[in-house]
């Protein structure tokens, strides 16, 4: 294969692009967006986190699920109106709880792999992405949360992790600004944070600079494949290309139908909030080392300076965008109980829909046509990562363009 189509312009479309330039192909990028990294990949949490692998599917987020239906402010929030899509993503799910320990190892082990890659590139491409690889501290209130959590430590350590428990006064070393009462935590030295908007945008203009086609600003208004080729409808006419790959989020069920594949992704929604830091006693009272709240759901980074990122939470509610006063409150909220001396005066909030399959697994594959590739469903992990299911994609299209090659699976 020569000539590849990217179809999505967020950190799975720029990454697999950018992949695959490096490989030498031709390669055009398809955004319906202006820019790079304007939708889910605009505004998240900011972690790099391996220590963040554990998947969903366990019974305990089913029980949490069930209990929190009713509040609106709940960290995992589902609408209980019925559609076929929501039912059928969930008895997947279910179905997929004997997993759940693989699936929890086998994404530490991607996750690894996936920040040097990304850590290279940065440096090879000179990309400013307000990078702190100063570790993620895990922090949990009660003994059963903490002991959960050492049974997902033994897990992510087959998966090739290390973190160890720290006792509160280790918190209270490791992070001096974070208030409140704990019964212990988890660091994880090796995870790091950094602005996933920062870093596509550069990336982006990396590839640019590698040969790739950046078509920005143009719906694909249809696509399709055969075991030839494949082509992409936009309101500019048909372009013939050599094969697809398909990086689209919550838009990749939808075309993946199209080309005969089913690629069952829910968009779950996810919130969160820019602290900007104006003044010098905010910016003091704000935490440089990345925090997770498993009572919450709620991620933290410090992002430069003179912003600290709050993300989190989780809403089964279709595609929908809006974003909800009572789901940005209990973030707002979580800032004054835990760093009390930060300014909230001014914040910015934000939603964005998460790609996700019932497995927690992305789909990393070629499809049922040998022009069709996927690299897409990878929940709230995207940006963890993008840049080893970027490399894996890149070299299942270039060993299809070879031979007849066996898809290449994550799942």
């Amino acid at each position: 294969m020569q000539r590849i189509a990217v179809i999505g312009g967020g950190i799975t479309g720029v990454t697999a692009a950018y992949a695959l330039a490096k490989r030498g192909l031709e390669v055009t990028l398809y955004e319906r967006a202006r820019y790079a990294a304007m939708e889910t990949s605009f505004a998240n949490g900011g972690q790099l986190s391996a220590s963040n692998a554990e998947v969903w599917t366990h019974w305990p987020t089913v029980l949490k699920g069930l209990r929190w239906m009713l509040r609106p402010d709940a960290p995992l929030l589902v609408n209980p109106k019925p559609t076929w899509h929501k039912l059928s993503w969930f008895a997947e799910f279910i179905a997929a709880i004997p997993r759940y320990a693989d699936n929890t190892t086998a994404t530490a082990r991607l996750a690894i792999a996936a920040r040097d890659t990304l850590y290279r590139w940065a440096r090879e491409e000179g990309i400013d992405f307000d990078l702190e690889r100063r570790g993620i501290l895990h922090i949990y209130r009660d003994k059963a949360s903490f002991e959960h959590a050492a049974r997902v430590s033994t897990l992510l350590a087959k998966g090739g992790l290390e973190r160890r428990a720290v006792t509160p006064a280790e918190m209270c070393t490791l992070e001096p600004s974070l208030a409140g009462d704990y019964y212990g935590g988890f660091f994880t030295e090796s995870d790091a944070t950094g602005d996933i908007h920062k870093f596509t945008q550069g990336l982006a203009a990396a590839a640019g600079r590698r040969g790739v086609t950046l078509r920005f600003g143009q719906q694909v208004d249809d696509l399709g494949a055969s075991a030839e080729g494949a082509w992409v409808d936009t309101p500019e006419g048909r372009e013939a290309y050599d094969g697809l790959v398909v990086c689209a989020g919550v838009g990749s069920r939808h075309l993946a139908a199209k080309l005969g594949d089913r690629v069952n992704i829910y968009p779950v929604k996810g919130y969160s909030i820019t602290v900007h830091l104006d003044e010098p006693a905010s910016r003091q009272a704000a935490p440089w080392v990345s925090l997770l709240d498993d009572e919450t759901k709620l991620v933290t980074s410090r992002l430069g300076e003179d912003r600290f990122r709050v993300a989190g939470t989780a809403e089964f509610n279709g595609v929908n965008r809006d974003i909800r006063h009572d789901r940005i409150r209990p973030l707002i909220d979580w800032v004054e109980q835990c760093f009390p001396g930060v300014s909230t005066r001014r914040v910015v909030p934000w939603a964005g829909l998460r790609p996700m399959l019932p497995d927690m697994m992305p789909r990393v594959a070629r499809g049922r046509l040998p022009s069709v590739f996927y690299n897409t469903g990878h929940g709230h992990l995207g940006w963890t990562l993008s840049a080893v299911t970027a490399e894996m994609v890149a070299d299942a299209v270039v060993a299809a363009g070879a031979r007849s090659a066996r898809p290449i699976l994550v799942r």
